[in-house]
């Protein structure tokens, strides 16, 4: 997992989150890693892969999740330091 991007896209919503992981995974050669129920109805949702494919599967995720939800936020970490990956859930 290490050395490989990582791709976040926060909704407001479930429905929009949701719609947003089919359409990341659909679009690239892309992981779905996990989602984080934030509170207040925020969701996280996490994709890895190679960096391309990243940032073309969050691309498409932000698109579909903005017709039926609100995006709060987007963004690709190209490499994330060792650390930062203690904190993010593991692919399965």
């Amino acid at each position: 997992m290490e050395q490989e991007a990582l791709g976040l896209i926060e909704t407001k919503g479930l429905v929009a989150a949701i719609e947003a992981a089919d359409a990341m995974v659909k679009a690239a050669n892309v992981d779905l890693v996990g989602q984080e129920k934030i509170g207040h109805g925020l969701v996280t949702t996490m994709v890895r892969g190679d960096v391309g494919a990243v940032k073309a599967a969050v691309d498409a995720g932000v698109s579909a999740a903005e017709n039926i939800g609100e995006v709060l936020s987007n963004y690709v970490i190209p490499r994330p330091h060792t650390d930062v990956e203690k904190i993010l859930p593991t692919k399965k």
